[in-house]
């Protein structure tokens, strides 16, 4: 399975009528930027922004939450993103958000998705072209319906930890994971779910690309993951869990789910139990 298409690929496709851009930049709360700014700026021609946090289920305090499929349907379409149609994703990190909004399309039923290798930096050292203002198109049908096992809540996340049904395995950097880093979120805990296993998302990046297969492979199973058995992933947000996703399904792993409330929810519950420390 190929994940990824080159930017000549791209560049090559670039008029073709089944294919559709995503722009999938997002930045964190505490980064001083705002990503929609910047796509007016300058984006790949023809780009959709794709805005994590507006097409969501904003009824809940918690960012970002996927919405029913019914309302992401609609949202999409609205975009002018259809489920029919051959999306190639990128963001302006190289491979930071990206993952999360290729998750999400997948998810919710989209036929292929593809990520642009090197993503926007790529496109850009290479000097192709690039257009300003903000992209329209035309609405389309996207018929969506999420996927069975896609998506972990809560309750399923504390069953796994408590049982060991699933493995968990968390994205954030190593230090907010053992506690010895506060989150970047007032009012949250600090530490990790008890039972979980660390993969820094930065860990399975070198230089805006993901690492080969190989090196994938053995920093899986160095993290203490079996990918032939159940894996639930988790991050501060959801975000960047879905970089380890992409990892895992690379790889071939059967049973992936993503953790959507992650961090943003279970350190902020008095209910939720903590561990810090390295893993055991």
């Amino acid at each position: 399975m190929t994940h990824f298409v080159s930017t000549q690929w791209l560049a090559d496709h670039l008029d073709d009528d089944n294919v559709t851009i995503v722009d999938g930049t997002w930045h964190m709360p505490n980064a001083g930027r705002d990503a929609r700014s910047e796509f007016e700026q300058s984006h790949i021609p023809g780009a959709i922004y794709f805005d994590i946090d507006a097409v969501a289920d904003t009824s809940r305090d918690l960012p970002h939450m996927l919405p029913d499929a019914a309302t992401f349907g609609a949202m999409a379409g609205a975009l002018g993103i259809s489920s029919s149609a051959t999306m190639v994703v990128y963001d302006e990190y190289g491979l930071f958000s990206a993952p999360r909004v290729w998750w999400t399309f997948k998810a919710m039923g989209a036929r292929e998705v593809k990520i642009l290798d090197g993503g926007g930096p790529k496109w850009r050292d290479e000097g192709r072209p690039l257009e300003a203002g903000w992209s329209r198109a035309p609405a389309a049908t996207f018929d969506a319906r999420l996927a069975e096992g896609a998506v972990s809540d809560f309750a399923a996340v504390l069953e796994a930890s408590r049982t060991g049904d699933a493995q968990i395995l968390d994205a954030r950097p190593a230090a907010r994971f053992t506690g010895d880093a506060a989150e970047p979120r007032p009012g949250l805990a600090s530490g990790h779910i008890p039972g979980s296993r660390s993969l820094p998302f930065m860990e399975v990046i070198a230089d805006g690309h993901i690492k080969s297969e190989a090196d994938l492979r053995a920093l899986i199973a160095d993290a203490g993951i079996d990918p032939q058995k159940p894996v639930i992933t988790s991050c501060g947000s959801g975000v960047t869990a879905a970089v380890l996703n992409l990892a895992l399904d690379m790889i071939g792993a059967p049973r992936v789910s993503l953790y959507d409330g992650a961090w943003a929810e279970w350190g902020a519950r008095a209910d939720a139990p903590v561990e810090k420390g390295e893993a055991r």
